[in-house]
């Protein structure tokens, strides 16, 4: 499999990682859109939202914990987002279901 994300998940590419543990890794965006800019993924390919099942599901459920886990460490009580494009329409560029936490500066809408 050729997955960027499941590239860095092993290893293969290094990423500065915000948080880890058997089911989730969050790192830094290399192109970040806000002051914090985390992605959250599952370690687990999930190529899309569109791919949740119940069998799957809790790994969402645990990314989301996750990401309350580091909007706190990062200090982001005034509000962050939290982003998931899904498919070529929805401008996902990365085949690996991913989650984005972006917070410290006031989020626009519509966001575009």
């Amino acid at each position: 499999m050729d997955c960027v994300f499941c590239k860095i998940v092993s290893g293969e590419i290094p990423a500065k990682k915000a948080y880890e543990d058997d089911q989730v890794l969050a790192f830094y965006d290399l192109d970040p859109q806000a002051p914090v800019h985390i992605l959250l993924i599952p370690k687990e390919h999930i190529a899309s939202a569109m791919e949740i099942t119940p069998e799957n599901s809790g790994v969402i459920a645990h990314i989301f914990e996750v990401a309350a886990k580091l909007a706190k460490e990062c200090k982001l009580e005034q509000g962050f987002r939290l982003v998931n494009n899904c498919g070529k329409d929805g401008q996902q560029t990365v085949g690996h279901l991913h989650i984005h936490l972006l917070g410290g500066r006031p989020m626009t809408w519509p966001p575009g």
